[in-house]
C-alpha cells in the first residue's frame, strides 16, 4: 500500500469520526511518519538501497566455493577449525573458520555431512514392573565427612514397584566387591526367584565390575543408563533427592558408624511410614505387604459416602484411590496414533 493511499484512508477514517491515533494503529504506521508524509506524499522511499550492506562480504561464487569444500569427501568429516588450517598449509584461503560456520549453519549443514549414518544414542529398554521383585534400581550416592576430600558411599537399592529399599550399606570405598555382596544379600532376604529380576542401574565401575556382574547372573539381569543420563535412573535419583532434604540429615558424617545409625533409621522411617505420592500415598511397606488394597477401598468408601451426603458439592466424580498396577522404568512417549493403534 503506497503512502498516498495510508493518506487518503485516514482522512477518510477521521471523517467518519475515527481518531487518527487508532486509524494510524490499524495501519501499522505513525502518526509522526503519516505527517512526515502529508508534507510530500508523491516521494517514494528515500533510503539508499545498498545502505546496510557489507561490501566486504563474499559473492555468491565464493560462498558456494565454501560449501562445496566443506561438503567434499576429504573435508566432510572435519570441522571448520581443522579445514582451515589444513587449507593454509596448501596455500589456499578463502574464508575465516566463523565465516565457514556461518555459511554452514545458513545452509543448514552444521550436522553429520558424510555418508555414514551420525552416531546415535538410543533410549534404554522400556521395562514394566507388575509386581514385586521384577525391577530393582541402584546408585552408590556420596556421604560427606568431617574432612574434606574424604567421603562415605552409600550403596542403596530400590524395588520400583513398591518404592521400597531392599538393601543398603555404607562403605569407605566404591568397590564392585561390596556392591556383588549387598545384591546377594538383598536377593536372599527378599526371596528373589532366579533368573527373573532385571537391575537398572548407570555405568560406574561397581556397577560394570566383573564381580557384581557375576553375583547378579544368577538372579537375573542388568538394565544399563546412558552415560551420563541421570534421567534414565529417575526412581534412585528421587531416592537419593528425598533422603539428603531430610530436616535432620546431617551434612557431614564424623565416622562410618554414624552414617550407618542415621541410615539405618532413615529407611525404617521411609519403608514404614513415609507416604509415597506415587503409589497412592500409602507406605512402600503397606503396598509391599498388600495392606494398600484395603487402604485405598475405605478411601473409596469414605468419599461415596460423602458425596451421597451432600451431592450438590460434587461437581464431578470422587477422587480417584486406585492402586497403581504398573510401573514403567525409562517409559517411552507414544503419539495419539500410536495410542489408538495399541488400544
Amino acid at each position: 500500500m503506497s503512502r498516498k493511499e495510508i493518506i487518503q484512508l485516514v482522512t477518510e477514517a477521521k471523517e467518519l469520526g475515527v481518531r487518527k491515533e487508532a486509524a494510524c494503529s490499524l495501519l501499522n504506521t505513525s502518526i509522526r511518519t503519516l505527517q512526515r508524509w502529508g508534507k510530500n506524499p508523491e516521494s517514494g522511499d528515500g533510503r539508499k538501497s545498498n545502505r546496510f550492506t557489507n561490501q566486504n562480504a563474499l559473492s555468491s561464487k565464493e560462498n558456494r566455493q565454501v560449501i562445496d569444500f566443506a561438503c567434499s569427501p576429504e573435508f566432510r568429516d572435519k570441522s571448520p577449525n581443522q579445514i582451515v588450517p589444513i587449507l593454509a598449509e596448501r596455500g589456499i584461503y578463502l574464508a575465516s573458520e566463523a565465516t565457514f560456520y556461518r555459511l554452514l549453519k545458513k545452509f543448514g549443514l552444521m550436522t553429520h555431512r558424510s555418508k555414514a549414518k551420525a552416531p546415535e544414542r538410543k533410549r534404554p529398554e522400556e521395562i514394566v514392573a507388575n509386581g514385586l521383585n521384577q525391577v530393582w534400581t541402584w546408585d552408590i550416592s556420596y556421604l560427606l565427612t568431617m574432612s574434606r576430600g574424604v567421603f562415605l558411599y552409600l550403596y542403596l537399592i530400590l524395588d520400583i514397584w513398591d518404592r521400597s529399599i531392599v538393601g543398603w550399606a555404607v562403605h569407605d570405598a566404591e568397590s564392585g566387591d561390596h556392591a556383588a555382596d549387598l545384591m546377594r544379600e538383598a536377593c536372599i532376604r527378599q526371596e528373589v526367584r532366579p533368573g527373573e529380576l532385571i537391575a537398572h542401574q548407570d555405568n560406574g565401575s561397581p556397577m560394570i565390575s566383573s564381580e557384581f556382574l557375576a553375583a547378579l547372573s544368577f538372579w537375573g539381569r542388568p538394565s544399563y543408563s546412558r552415560p551420563g543420563v541421570s534421567d534414565d535412573n529417575p526412581f534412585s535419583e528421587s531416592q537419593f533427592r528425598t533422603l539428603k532434604y531430610r530436616p535432620d540429615y546431617p551434612e557431614r558424617f564424623e565416622t562410618i558408624e554414624d552414617a550407618i545409625a542415621w541410615i539405618k533409621v532413615y529407611v525404617e522411617w521411609y519403608n514404614t511410614e513415609h507416604r509415597h505420592s506415587k503409589i497412592g500415598f500409602v507406605t512402600p511397606f503397606e503396598r509391599r505387604c498388600g495392606k494398600d488394597v484395603a487402604i485405598l477401598k475405605n478411601r473409596r468408601e469414605t468419599y461415596e459416602k460423602a458425596r451421597s451426603a451432600h451431592p450438590e458439592r460434587w461437581s464431578c466424580g470422587i477422587r480417584k484411590w486406585d492402586r497403581p498396577e504398573t510401573v514403567t522404568l525409562n517409559k517411552r512417549e507414544r503419539n495419539k496414533v500410536g495410542q489408538e493403534e495399541a488400544a
